[in-house]
């Protein structure tokens, strides 16, 4: 059963979303301030973390920073009535997987908590007879190798660890080099939404990932305006 982290300040509301989460088939530690959430989060292990970002004690963004530092593959999604553009990109600067904003039904609270879990979690082991490639696939693009499951990027001698929505796209851009994946295509993959709030998430982690394979000059992601982006590898 999945574990998720819920941090909501208003008690009323908390109780409401585990219980529709608990309902839903997840097991939820509801905590009512930053501070406690971050205790929580160092005692236990979650699949998943549900952060309100006006939180007392320690805000949401706060807390979010210090659970990616402790943890970098968790995924978090923020619930908040911070609608202001700038609000909802810093959210997605930090990793974020998505960001709710208040007032939201429960049903879509449960139906993003159920995508993100979908798209972050293990995959069950396959029968030998099933394996066709080595469980830790390792992806080699240019002078540069991705190990997936581990989410480690190798480029000229250095080493990142990236989040699991950085592995899942550049692992998009090296089994497919040198063509163009269209926007909307990547935002459908992995996102199952091409909203604009999404798409500017997009941007962010493509901008994440150049900055990463910088050092390797065989490698280059260019956009094609209008369209889309492509990994260009030297020959």
């Amino acid at each position: 059963m999945p574990h998720l982290l819920l941090v909501e300040d208003d008690p009323n509301l908390g109780f409401l979303l585990q219980d529709s989460l608990e309902s839903s088939g997840y097991a939820v530690t509801l905590c009512a301030d930053g501070e406690a959430g971050w205790e929580a989060f160092k005692k236990q292990t979650f699949d998943l973390c549900v952060l309100d970002v006006m939180l007392p004690k320690m805000d949401g963004f706060t807390l979010a920073r210090q659970i990616r530092q402790q943890r970098q593959e968790v995924p978090f999604m923020f619930l908040t009535a911070k609608a202001l553009k700038e609000d909802r990109l810093q959210g997605f600067e930090l990793g974020c997987d998505d960001y709710l904003t208040k007032p939201f039904g429960l049903e879509e609270l449960v139906y993003r908590v159920k995508a993100i879990l979908r798209r972050t979690s293990q995959q069950p082991e396959a029968s030998p007879a099933d394996k066709t490639q080595p469980a830790n696939e390792l992806l080699t693009f240019g002078a540069s190798s991705l190990e997936f499951k581990n989410l480690l990027l190798h480029v000229k001698g250095e080493t990142h660890l990236l989040t699991d929505r950085e592995a899942e796209l550049l692992r998009l851009f090296a089994q497919h080099p040198q063509q163009l994946l269209r926007r909307e295509e990547i935002l459908q993959r992995l996102w199952q939404d091409d909203g604009y709030f999404v798409g500017r998430s997009l941007d962010v982690f493509i901008s994440r990932l150049r900055k990463y394979l910088q050092p390797d000059s065989t490698l280059k992601i260019t956009t094609v305006h209008g369209r889309g982006y492509k990994l260009e590898v030297a020959e």
